[in-house]
């Protein structure tokens, strides 16, 4: 077993070992990543299989300041983005109005567990899932979002909106078949 600075130093060398061992490392936790952004598994193994092409080609990049799995994390985000791009996703309306930012009730959400609510989010269309995933679980700011996906700072607001409303109604679905 290679700490992360050998991993990363062999990596840097080339060396197939290390970059094995560097994906059988993070793979899982980047796989549940990728799964967020994709509309099914062969969509997030894509994604994954780009985001980790593009980590070797620029390993060297790395400069071992902050958390090498952030700078990971950061490159399968980017990538699911720019598959989001290119793949024909747009076909839904992303609606422009400005909305103001509600917060989701908690009253009922404590019984779901993060799978349920994994499974709930991958059911969002595409834009309102990207924008959610993007601000709420990556912790990105609208402008950043807006300026990732070229769209309006106000339409990623909007999403979020939308995104949070038709989870919280999922959410409410789910509970009640389940009481």
């Amino acid at each position: 077993m290679y700490t992360e600075k050998e991993l990363i130093k062999g990596c840097q060398k080339g060396k197939s070992e290390h970059q094995k061992a560097l994906y059988d490392q993070y793979a899982g936790k980047m796989f549940a990543l990728c799964m967020r952004y994709a509309r099914h598994k062969l969509e997030a193994e894509d994604i994954l299989q780009e985001g980790f092409i593009k980590v070797f080609q620029y390993i060297d990049g790395f400069r071992f300041e902050g958390s090498f799995e952030g700078w990971i994390r950061r490159i399968m985000v980017h990538t699911a983005i720019k598959y989001y791009h290119k793949a024909a996703h747009k076909n839904e309306q992303i609606g422009m109005e400005e909305m103001p930012e509600q917060s989701v009730a908690p009253d009922i959400h404590g019984t779901l567990n993060a799978e349920e609510l994994m499974e709930l989010i991958k059911k969002l269309p595409e834009g309102y899932k990207m924008v959610f995933n993007l601000y709420a679980l990556e912790g990105y700011k609208h402008k950043e979002i807006a300026d990732m996906l070229d769209i309006g700072e106000s339409t990623s607001r909007s999403q979020l909106v939308k995104a949070r409303k038709l989870l919280q109604q999922m959410i409410e679905q789910l509970y009640t078949v389940t009481l």
